[in-house]
């Protein structure tokens, strides 16, 4: 934790410039981002921070394969849902190859579907990696370079900013986000975010916030975003403060946790931090995350994605295992309803469930294609790794 005095300076000294964080022609403030997560950042989610967060912000869509688009798959386009109000437009592209996804990108600026549109190169997910895609292209840096320059010129005529997402490396012994920071920029993106973990470390052991730091040395004429443990309002703060990032990515620490968005805006402008949630107010709030998902994907569907929520909502409350289980099967609003009416609504928001949460996993080796490794400037595509038509 920062003293006191130290986070009553810095809050002042964020106040006091925050409204320079520009993302193109769309102002952001506070400066935070709702990350791109599969599964979780649909129009649902990304409405609940909304409602607890600053309309200026940037709540970013899950993540869209750049050939679904392309071949315009059905389910792909449902998943690009945005809120009538909802203000930047922000979507992920996952792309291997620059000529489908500045095609996608002619697509998506053409039928107006976006406002923002973010390059994912951050995904450690073996089935993503093993085909060049995610955290392991930017190892091939004409490649990523053609990529980043195909997107730019498809969305400059329409005025929509790209911005790129990427970690640290593959591992140690191959680091990348210098030379990913460094081509972006020169490739004309509007700004640049790094999860301050390599591939290998997949979401374990801590995020190293000095290459954030460095990336920001590095990369001067651009924002520099940083992401990896932002689990409070103070995690915010202290990261602004110690790398003199531009702005926050915040993944994991908002699961089961929308409220998140108030105590965010709450700290980087220098505000007081709003009381966090007892029991009852967080049955209001899973309710309303109920809702909004039947809204979008009708009950059955809608109430079998809330499941993956049930564990991060209730995190540290006194909720008995039965009543857990209960949760985690539920079928129903109805049955929903009847579930939050036997929480005790009095129960305080525990002081255990403010730190790390949602999936830690354990570092590994990246799986990579046969051979990625040799010539890091072949601008070759992938084989096959654009196959997918979702998430990663």
């Amino acid at each position: 934790m920062i003293a006191d005095e130290t986070l009553e300076g810095v809050t002042s000294s964020l106040e006091a410039s925050r409204t320079a964080l520009r993302i193109g022609p769309y102002p952001v403030d506070p400066a935070v981002v709702l990350a791109p997560m599969a599964g979780i950042t649909n129009v649902a989610f990304r409405t609940l921070c909304r409602e607890f967060g600053s309309a200026t912000s940037i709540y970013v869509c899950e993540m869209i394969t750049a050939r679904a688009v392309v071949e315009r798959n059905e389910k792909t386009l449902h998943m690009m849902s945005f809120a009538p109000d909802e203000s930047p437009r922000s979507m992920q592209l996952y792309a291997v190859d620059p000529k489908t996804v500045g095609e996608a990108v002619r697509i998506i600026v053409g039928e107006g579907w976006a406002d923002h549109i973010d390059l994912n190169l951050g995904c450690p997910v073996p089935k993503v990696t093993k085909l060049g895609g995610g955290a392991a292209l930017p190892y091939k840096r004409r490649l990523f370079g053609d990529i980043v320059k195909a997107m730019v010129s498809a969305a400059e005529p329409a005025g929509v900013p790209i911005t790129v997402k990427f970690r640290i490396g593959i591992d140690d012994e191959h680091i990348t986000y210098l030379n990913a920071g460094r081509i972006a920029e020169a490739e004309g993106v509007a700004a640049v975010a790094l999860h301050a973990r390599t591939a290998a470390q997949r979401y374990s052991g801590e995020a190293d916030w000095s290459t954030i730091a460095r990336l920001k040395e590095a990369v001067t004429s651009i924002p520099v975003l940083g992401n990896g443990d932002i689990f409070s309002a103070d995690d915010a703060v202290r990261m602004m403060a110690e790398t003199g990032c531009d702005g926050v990515v915040v993944g994991r620490g908002c699961l089961g946790r929308p409220w998140l968005f108030a105590e965010l805006q709450a700290a980087l402008r220098g505000e007081e931090l709003p009381t966090p949630p007892n029991l009852g107010k967080v049955g209001e709030i899973l309710y309303r995350h109920a809702s909004l998902l039947t809204d979008h994907d009708g009950e059955e569907k809608g109430m079998r994605d809330l499941r993956k929520h049930m564990a991060w909502y209730l995190m540290g409350f006194p909720v008995g295992s039965e009543l857990r289980r209960s949760f985690a099967t539920v079928g129903s609003l109805n049955q929903l309803r009847d579930l939050i009416g036997r929480l005790d609504p009095t129960a305080p928001f525990p002081k255990d469930a403010e730190g790390p949460r949602g999936r830690q996993g354990s570092p590994g080796k990246v799986a990579l294609p046969h051979g990625w490794l040799e010539d890091p400037e072949d601008p070759t595509p992938p084989c096959a790794a654009d196959v997918m038509h979702s998430g990663g």
